[in-house]
């Protein structure tokens, strides 16, 4: 007689969710290990010595971008997201980081513009290195992963549409989160301080 902790095991074996998985992460890890180290360094010391930081992203990749302005602000740095209503004016010493993993966002490119005509830096997260909007930024941070730009040519991620390239920036921001956080020396317990109460 067959047990039922048997059966269960078979199961968890041939189960695709675990196929899935683990292509899911080798995908991301190899997006993350695309990335350019000193490019990232480079980006880190321009969030550093930045007065205030403005934020933007559209759609999934604006929710990885909120997601790196609320850890710049438990860094204690000056940040905001733009579209906010007490996001401020950006001028010279300020920064605006945006992400546009396709290449080109109409929004992104009219944001960039306006704040390198104030006199702000600008950086561009992508995976469209030579697009259009990655020739007006001040610094450039290619994440070399799937995007809409490029998932029917064909697919090479079994993730859908632009996952991947969203799934690396959730990762890619929170280690920059912890190398800013050094670079800063600002001590782990200064971080959880900051977090909100008004949950």
């Amino acid at each position: 007689m067959v047990c039922a902790w048997m059966l269960m095991e078979v199961f968890v074996q041939v189960d695709p969710v675990f196929d899935m998985f683990d292509q899911s992460l080798s995908e991301l890890k190899g997006a993350l290990a695309g990335i350019d180290a000193a490019h990232v360094h480079t980006c880190i010391a321009a969030i550093a010595r930045a007065r205030r930081i403005a934020l933007y992203g559209v759609g999934r990749e604006g929710l990885q971008i909120k997601g790196l302005a609320m850890r710049l602000y438990h860094l204690g740095l000056d940040a905001h997201v733009v579209g906010d209503m007490n996001c401020p004016p950006l001028g010279p010493d300020d920064l605006l980081i945006c992400s546009a993993g396709p290449g080109f966002f109409s929004t992104v490119q009219a944001l960039l513009k306006v704040a390198q005509a104030d006199g702000a830096s600008t950086m561009l997260v992508t995976a469209q290195h030579t697009a259009e909007c990655s020739r007006l930024a001040n610094f450039v941070l290619t994440v070399p992963a799937q995007t809409m730009a490029d998932d029917q040519a064909p697919s090479t991620s079994i993730l859908p549409m632009g996952s991947l390239y969203e799934g690396a920036l959730y990762v890619l921001f929170e280690i920059m989160v912890l190398l800013l956080r050094q670079h800063l020396n600002i001590a782990p317990g200064a971080m959880r301080m900051r977090h909100t109460n008004l949950e």
